[in-house]
């Protein structure tokens, strides 16, 4: 999980994340997230502890997978 507050830093870390970067030195480096310093790990969490938005692509996704940017009321 990386939050950045806007579409266009989404965006930035996507292409970043497209050639090769490491997710978790990115989430360190630019998530505004209080557990960006976990490299954006959440830990378990159920569907109903996360925004809609969120819960969906987070539970639709194979494990090791990364999906498009989501908006959400937090980013």
């Amino acid at each position: 999980h990386i939050l950045v507050p806007t579409e266009e830093e989404a965006k930035k870390i996507e292409d970043q994340l497209k050639k090769g970067a490491d997710f978790a030195e990115l989430a360190k480096k630019e998530s505004k997230d209080p557990g960006a310093s976990d490299g954006g790990d959440l830990g378990f969490f159920t569907k109903e502890q996360m925004v809609p938005e969120f819960s969906k692509v987070a539970f639709e996704l194979e494990p090791g997978k990364i999906s498009d940017p989501v908006k959400t009321q937090f980013g």
